[in-house]
């Protein structure tokens, strides 16, 4: 059921890209040209993470066939003929076809153009069947669900804001100054020469052409050198054994290095996906920096300007949140103190939960609300503060949570329970760590603010200063907060005890 799910999708998908590429027989060449170089590239790559990514099992493997005695030079030749034979290669070539069909009726030479469409074809069969091998080589056969969320997260940090991009912009008939430039660009790299030359012989831009049909020949030669020396790296290689004993379910502790930072880290992320109350403070700092858009709009401020609230709000909260994980941690702490762990890694350690959480999330709505704003130009400043707010409250928090604890729910309690707190330290430790970002970060809104309302060449200053100011705070946050924590062991295990 799930294979006819699949294939169906894939005609339907298939079906929907080719529509689109037919219906750009009627636009501009330069706006034909952009489109297909622009999605082009991105098809390219997609054949080469899309095995990385999901790990799938390899059919046309070279190592299932070396008990068969093919001759080694003839393998690779035969597995890549193979793989033309497959559902997501005649779905590429269904879309090359209508690409060449549109490019002809554009003006390009017919005889060219079907070569370039081969060239192309057959460089993204060959770039996947190199991405298979090194997704044989390299990774685990089995991916773990840890490892394949890991990849998720960065296709999503690096995909959603450029699709956010490139879904804002105003075409009006006419590609945009920077969409044209870097159509230009990528045109001539390896990602997209071959439909690149395409529209550039439709436009009658010869000596273009040439470099672009050039590049995509030398590129796919260069992909047939590597496939035939992964084939025999593949046939002739026996890895050498290491002597260790396989394990199976350690899940992040099997992913993450095997060191005081990575085990801590991992049981950070544990708890973090496990624990209710770790899970509401995830799940309510989205919901309050988006619901602080409403009381602006109704107080009257600008759309454009309250669009811009929500992502230093989100920043400084995800920074916030760790304040006070000592004391999640309850009587747990007594692993880090018994086994004398230092006190970077436990600092560092205990961040990584909210880093893999909060950049993913800020990667989304940092396009977002610059989409709302209509004002891509603020990208730079507005990168500056989130970063200077996020990781300043992150050092912030790193030297509070073993300076100053607080009392909070235990483990299986409610999250919104909140225990007596026999001391008054609970009421400073907070502030510290949300006002004390905030001073560090003035500096960084105010250049933004400039930028808004002044002059936008205080784009850069306010960026670099956010990245500079928010990395001193987070290195030096966490190596203070270290050193604090390595004479501290008695008294948090007397107050986790006693919490």
């Amino acid at each position: 059921m799930r294979t006819l799910l699949s294939f169906g999708a894939v005609i339907a998908v298939t079906v929907v890209v080719c529509v689109a590429v037919f219906s750009l027989g009627d636009a501009p060449v330069p706006v034909s040209q952009a489109v297909t170089v622009l999605g082009g590239a991105a098809v390219l790559l997609g054949f080469l993470v899309g095995p990385l990514l999901v790990g799938a099992v390899d059919q046309l493997d070279p190592r299932r066939f070396a008990v068969f005695g093919v001759d080694e030079r003839k393998m690779p030749g035969v597995l890549a003929i193979a793989s033309l034979v497959s559902v997501p290669s005649l779905a590429l070539l269904a879309v090359y076809v209508s690409v060449t069909i549109v490019a002809v009726r554009a003006g390009a030479p017919w005889v060219p153009a079907v070569l370039l469409a081969l060239t192309g074809l057959l460089s993204t069969i060959l770039l996947s069947r190199v991405g298979m091998a090194l997704n044989a080589l390299l990774l685990p056969e089995r991916r773990s669900r840890e490892l394949t969320a890991l990849f998720a997260l960065a296709l999503i940090v690096i995909a959603f804001p450029v699709a956010v991009f490139l879904g804002s912009l105003r075409w009006d008939g006419e590609v945009p100054a920077s969409l044209a430039t870097l159509t230009s660009v990528i045109g001539f790299t390896p990602l997209a020469a071959s439909p690149a030359a395409m529209f550039a012989a439709a436009a009658g831009e010869t000596a273009v052409a040439w470099v672009s049909g050039l590049i995509a020949v030398a590129t796919l030669a260069l992909l047939w050198l590597a496939w035939t020396w992964f084939v025999r790296r593949l046939l002739t290689t026996t890895e050498r054994p290491v002597a260790a004993r396989e394990r199976t379910g350690l899940g992040w502790f099997a992913l993450l290095p095997s060191n005081a930072f990575g085990a801590i880290a991992s049981r950070s992320l544990v708890y973090w996906l496990r624990d209710r109350r770790y899970i509401m403070n995830i799940i309510v700092v989205p919901v309050a920096g988006v619901l602080t858009v409403f009381p602006l709009i109704v107080a009257g401020v600008p759309v454009e300007i309250a669009a811009l609230v929500p992502v230093p709000v989100m920043a400084l909260f995800f920074g916030w949140l760790p304040h006070n994980d000592v004391a999640y941690d309850s009587t747990a702490l007594w692993t880090h103190v018994a086994s004398g762990v230092r006190g970077l890694p436990d600092r560092l350690g205990r961040l990584v939960p909210v880093l893999l959480v909060a950049v993913p999330v800020l990667a989304i709505a940092v396009p977002l609300s610059l989409l709302l704003a209509g004002r891509w130009s603020l990208l730079l400043p507005l990168v500056g503060v989130g970063a200077s707010l996020l990781f300043s409250a992150l050092g912030i928090s790193s030297v509070v949570s073993v300076v100053a604890p607080y009392a909070v729910s235990r483990p299986g309690d409610s999250p919104f329970q909140q225990p007596q707190r026999p001391t008054s330290r609970g009421i400073y430790g907070p502030a510290a760590a949300f006002l004390g970002a905030i001073l560090l970060s003035v500096p960084t809104m105010w250049l933004f603010g400039a930028s808004i309302v002044a002059d936008p060449g205080f784009a850069p200053a306010a960026f670099w200063v956010g990245i500079v100011t928010g990395a001193a705070a987070f290195i030096g946050g966490a190596v203070i907060g270290g050193r604090i924590f390595e004479h501290s062991g008695e008294r948090l295990m007397e107050f986790v005890e006693t919490a």
